[in-house]
Order: structure tokens, then C-alpha cells, then sequence
């Protein structure tokens, strides 16, 4: 028998935790779609075809008086890319493997490592996927007008923080009632086409509609995205602070819930 490799100290447990996420995140690639790169490509075209059908929807319908005054195709990619980062997360999140799993099997796996890796494996797509259009785009159109660059960094984290831990709350629900969870999970991400407001800017929106628009942290997060792209637009219905509060108590939440879950799940549960 092989005996159980035991850390000496603290440096040596950090190491050997994130040298499991690293490979999970590596497994959890390559499940999706079978090839890293083909996984990649997947995301690549899937953000290419949104905004390509956004495009056209607000040219040839006369939508585009909706957009914000300046370059419009940075209208669209803050709306979409931000939007696709939120669902993604979602995904991998409430997919990543429980107690029950088969992975779990394995004695260094543990359910925070794969709920880690799974999210970073999401924003590991996303990221080079925009990164590639992003690239594309300053080849063959001259680049993207943006005001403050660096002010994009923030909502784009917590976009991607928002929607792990939107998925963290699906997770340590479903294993109870997991085709409810799914089709809530379903109409949530559906509903987040209208209410993510990639498709119209918030100051330009009636009061009234907004109140059916601000509970969603993704409409905080787009809205102020477009605030650091564009040099004549100020955010006056959304901030940076109520996504990240959001995020706080989601996660505290989902954490406690987990932890929950990990001691008194049953293997029955899957059964059902």
C-alpha cells in the first residue's frame, strides 16, 4: 500500500491545494467538450454569434437609439461578454461534483476543490475567449474606443463572482429537489436576456422599469462597465456595491449551506 502523503506545514498545503485545483480545473476542461481546444472554440464562436445577432437585431430594427453615443460595438461586447461570463458561472458552479459524486471518491478531492475549479474553469474560457475576439477585433477594425480600461476590471470580476455564487446557491439546493432547481436555474438565465440590460442602458430606461431591473446584480455590473467605456456616460440607477454585497452574502450562505450538505447528504438523493 502506498502510504497517504501528509503536508509538513503551511506553504506545503497551499501547494498541494492548488496543485489539485489546477488539475481540476484541466479535468473539468476537458469534459465539457471532450478537447481543450475544441472547448475553447465552443465559447469563441458562442460569443461571436451573440454579439453577431445583436448586431444585427439593433441595426436593421432601428434599435441602435437605444445604445449609449459613441462606438457601438463596445455597447454590445460590454453587454454580452459581461452577460455570458454571469451564465457561465452559473453553469459550472451548479454542475460541480457533491459528496456523492464519483470523483469524490478519491481522497485528496474534496467538494471545495471541485466547486473551485469549476468556477475557474469558466472564467479560464471566457477570458481567453475574449480575449481572441478582442484581439481579432484590433487587427481587422483598429481596436475598440474604451475611456478607462482599467475601471472594466471590477465589473467583470463580479460578474463572474456573482454568477458562482448564484450557482453555489443552485448547488446545495439541488441535490434535494434537482428538477425544480434546474428549471429555476433555466428561467433564471433566460430571464437575465431582459434583465441583465445588455440590451439598453439603464439612464435611458423609465423610473418605473427600473425597479423590475435593479435586484439583478448583472444590470449593476453591465451598467457600470459602460459607465468605464464610454467618456459621456455616468451610472446614476446602478453601483459597484450592491453586486459586491450580494456576492458577500451569497457566498456566506452557500458556504453554510455546504457545509450542511457535505454532512448529511444521502446517496438515496440522487435517486430521485
Amino acid at each position: 500500500m502506498t502510504p497517504t502523503r501528509r503536508n509538513k506545514n503551511l506553504f506545503e498545503a497551499a501547494v498541494s491545494f492548488w496543485t489539485l485545483v489546477y488539475h481540476s480545473i484541466v479535468r473539468r476542461v476537458r469534459t465539457q467538450s471532450g478537447n481543450a481546444s475544441l472547448g475553447l472554440l465552443a465559447e469563441l464562436m458562442q460569443s461571436l454569434l451573440m454579439v453577431a445577432m445583436f448586431y444585427f437585431i439593433f441595426t436593421f430594427m432601428g434599435l441602435r437609439a437605444l445604445a449609449i453615443r459613441g462606438d457601438y460595438l463596445v455597447f454590445l461586447v460590454t453587454g454580452v461578454f459581461l452577460f455570458l461570463l454571469h451564465n457561465k458561472a452559473i453553469g459550472s458552479v451548479m454542475t460541480a461534483g457533491n459528496n456523492t459524486s464519483a470523483i469524490m471518491k478519491h481522497a485528496p478531492m474534496t467538494t471545495m476543490i471541485s466547486i473551485l475549479s469549476s468556477s475557474l474553469a469558466a472564467l479560464y474560457l471566457q477570458i481567453l475567449a475574449f480575449g481572441i475576439i478582442l484581439l481579432v477585433v484590433h487587427i481587422f477594425r483598429g481596436g475598440l474606443n474604451l475611456f478607462d480600461p482599467l475601471g472594466l476590471i471590477a465589473p467583470f470580476f463580479l460578474s463572474w463572482a456573482s454568477g458562482c455564487a448564484i450557482g453555489l446557491l443552485f448547488l446545495i439546493i439541488r441535490p434535494m429537489a434537482p428538477n425544480l432547481v434546474n428549471m429555476v436555474a433555466l428561467i433564471y438565465r433566460r430571464a437575465n436576456m431582459i434583465t441583465s440590460g445588455k440590451m439598453m442602458a439603464a439612464n435611458m430606461m423609465p423610473s418605473a422599469m427600473i425597479v423590475w431591473f435593479d435586484w439583478n446584480p448583472l444590470f449593476h455590473t453591465i451598467d457600470q462597465a459602460r459607465g468605464a467605456a464610454f467618456v459621456n456616460y455616468l451610472p446614476r440607477y446602478t453601483s459597484l456595491e450592491y453586486p459586491l454585497y450580494f456576492v458577500l452574502v451569497a457566498l456566506l450562505i452557500g458556504l453554510m449551506g455546504e457545509r450542511w450538505l457535505r454532512q448529511n447528504i444521502s446517496l438515496s438523493w440522487n435517486a430521485r
